[in-house]
């Protein structure tokens, strides 16, 4: 489709829709691939009760549609542009749009369809119900206009059918953290685990980079990124775009309020001292290149290359800065100086050097996970060599070099023209290679420089795998570094297999100290379970003891209180009772006619059957005598001159 026709649907989508945001119109016209009745409809639907719109472009050439009853318009349509013709009649208002929203939380996805004439706010209301959040503590991301709040209404926004949105509580600690540290983890973790589309623009090359990173990414990492992309040092990258949260490089992209999840971004080269100074003096350059073709020496100087640098000598011009101030204390001061004047010197595309001290560089290139390490290359510079500016204009700035490097080391350089920076590495050098290395690179005479350390790390020591001099090819120089890297690599192989042996020993054992864990616990809760089940026991069979001994001291107080038995040849009417137990048992006594009913409950009580817990019946006829009044005489209840009588248990 042609750029003329894709701008004239951009304006007639506008003009039919009323966004004024030409991003969001864009997108719109890209989601239904430029076509305008598709696009229009999306976001003004055409439902019952409204009127439909007939599309033209250039002049009329049919009749528009009209509803059913409206009438034709007394104009005709003649605008160049598309726009819906206008019935005769008012319009009658839409209805509500079902807009369907997709909510990320965590490892949560929660479905949410309201209509678009709800605000921001009703979804949060929905959310509160579904994630147990509160509306207060809750950030709605993921939507493509940055200014919405709570009260803002659907419609306004123009979104599409179906939307993707994600829940960020800041506030809110992740489940099982245990500080402050991990409760700001908590709370970043649904960005960092989110990838953001980066649309960078190279201003000078006019060339846009869709790049993917994950949140976890810092600026500066992207920004290193973007040096091997577009050759623009770091230190001279001109960035448009970045959020002002996003001034410290070292914050991750999760962290630095980026649009998600697309954020477009510009980059630009700063023009360095030379270039300005180059571009200022350009005329007088012309005037000072000789006429003469055999005047090899000032068509060099056109080309940027002086005297000194064919041959090794300071050249008659302005003498050059030096690469580190003299007696460094601070290493990455010093190491920012030698990178700013390497690359006035020599440009841009040279390896990335290592900002810090040695012992950091040595932490970053050998005591991370086995799987990240890296070989250690340590370039030493001397100004005064006649082989400093060959080496590094063609070797160690070849891009194939500076690309090799930059996967698969960590560099570092040191400048040793002066006595005291050169002292202060040698003192460096026997701390962490040992006096022998030192010694060695004492002996290397001015001429050898510069020289490239590769250094590896091994378990016990850091091994010094070449020491490769400045009279060296590109050809050459990319083979000994692809041979240490073999052998780093088999050291690797050997680090990672350990190291997963050792990470799988370390998890068995946790897993035996976590099962002994358990063990113990639960032998603790068995313990812990008997001793209270003993102890319950021990309670019950002490009530049980308590209670028969009540009992017991309630049967001889009944025995003791009995009458005495009167004799059979009493001259007083006596009533003889036989009383069957449960067990079968008999036993008899006699009793005075006379006596209340009461004796009987006593004598069968101090037998061990008391009255509220044993009936006492009588047999033919079939009486409770257990429910007569204890009052009455035996004679009064019919239980003279004699009785049969049997206990049976209450129920």
């Amino acid at each position: 489709m042609a750029a003329m026709d894709r701008e004239m649907i951009l304006a007639d989508f506008q003009a039919c829709t009323g966004i004024e945001n030409i991003d969001e119109a864009i997108t719109l016209l890209e989601q239904n691939n430029w076509d305008l009745v598709a696009a229009i409809n999306g976001i003004i639907p055409q439902e019952n009760g409204i009127l439909q719109s007939e599309f033209v472009r250039g002049e009329a050439s049919q009749d528009p549609v009209y509803g059913p009853t409206s009438q034709p318009s007394s104009s005709s349509s003649t605008s160049s542009a598309f726009c819906p013709l206008v019935p005769s009649r008012p319009v009658v208002e839409r209805q509500p749009r079902m807009l369907n929203f997709r909510v990320e939380y965590r490892d949560r996805n929660v479905e949410v369809v309201v209509e678009d004439t709800n605000t921001v706010g009703a979804i949060k209301q929905i959310l509160e119900n579904e994630l147990q959040l509160p509306i207060s503590q809750m950030q709605l991301k993921g939507w493509k206009s940055t200014d919405v709040s709570d009260s803002t209404i659907l419609r306004s926004l123009h979104l599409p059918k179906n939307n993707s949105l994600y829940v960020l509580t800041p506030d809110i600690a992740q489940p099982g953290s245990e500080g402050p540290a991990t409760s700001q983890s908590g709370a970043l973790q649904e960005s960092l685990n989110q990838n953001f589309m980066l649309i960078i623009t190279h201003r000078e090359a006019q060339r846009d980079y869709s790049l993917n990173f994950p949140g976890t990414k810092t600026v500066q990492e992207v920004k290193r990124n973007i040096f091997d992309l577009t050759n623009i040092h770091v230190r001279h990258q001109i960035w448009e775009g970045w959020p002002a949260s996003a001034e410290d490089d070292s914050i991750t992209l999760a962290a630095a309020g980026l649009h998600y999840p697309c954020h477009r971004l510009t980059v630009s080269k700063r023009p360095s001292p030379t270039q300005t100074r180059e571009h200022s003096e350009e005329c007088t350059d012309v005037h000072m290149v000789s006429d003469s073709e055999g005047d090899d020496f000032e068509d060099a100087t056109e080309f940027g290359v002086d005297d000194g640098e064919l041959f090794g000598m300071v050249s008659s011009g302005p003498k050059k800065s030096a690469m580190m101030p003299d007696d460094a204390e601070n290493e990455g001061d010093a190491l920012l100086q030698f990178t700013a004047e390497f690359s006035s010197r020599y440009g841009e595309c040279h390896p990335v050097f290592f900002i810090g001290s040695l012992e950091a560089a040595f932490q970053e290139a050998f005591y991370g996970k086995a799987r990240d390490r890296k070989l250690l290359a340590i370039y030493l510079h001397h100004d005064d060599s006649v082989l400093t500016n060959v080496f590094c204009s063609q070797l160690l700035c070849a891009e194939s070099i500076v690309s090799y490097l930059s996967q698969n080391f960590i560099t570092w350089a040191w400048d040793m023209t002066r006595e005291s920076n050169r002292a202060r590495f040698l003192s460096m050098c026997t701390r962490h290679f040992g006096s022998v290395v030192a010694q060695t690179i004492r002996t290397y005479k001015t001429d050898q420089f510069p020289l490239l350390l590769i250094i590896m790390g091994k378990r016990s020591s850091n091994e010094v795998l070449n020491v490769i001099q400045g009279n060296t090819t590109v050809d050459d120089l990319m083979m000994r570094l692809m041979n240490a890297m073999e052998i780093f690599t088999a050291q690797q192989q050997e680090d990672i297999r350990d190291e997963d042996e050792r990470e799988a020993r370390e998890r068995v054992k946790r897993e035996q100290d976590e099962a002994y864990r358990v063990s113990l616990e639960a032998d603790r809760a068995k313990r812990e379970a008997q001793e209270r089940e003993m102890a319950e026991q021990e309670r019950q069979e002490q009530i049980k003891k308590e209670q028969e001994e009540e009992r017991e001291a309630i049967r001889l107080s009944l025995e003791q209180s009995l009458p005495p038995e009167p004799r059979e040849e009493s001259i007083e009417l006596v009533s003889k009772l036989r009383i069957r137990t449960p067990r079968g048992e008999f036993f008899e006594r006699r009793f005075l006619a006379s006596n209340r009913l009461q004796v009987v409950f006593d004598f069968v009580a101090s037998k061990g059957f008391p009255r509220d817990e044993y009936k006492l019946l009588s047999t033919f006829p079939r009486r409770d005598v257990s429910q007569f009044d204890p009052t009455e005489t035996l004679m009064e209840v019919k239980l003279y001159p004699q009785e049969t009588l049997f206990l049976e248990a209450k129920e």
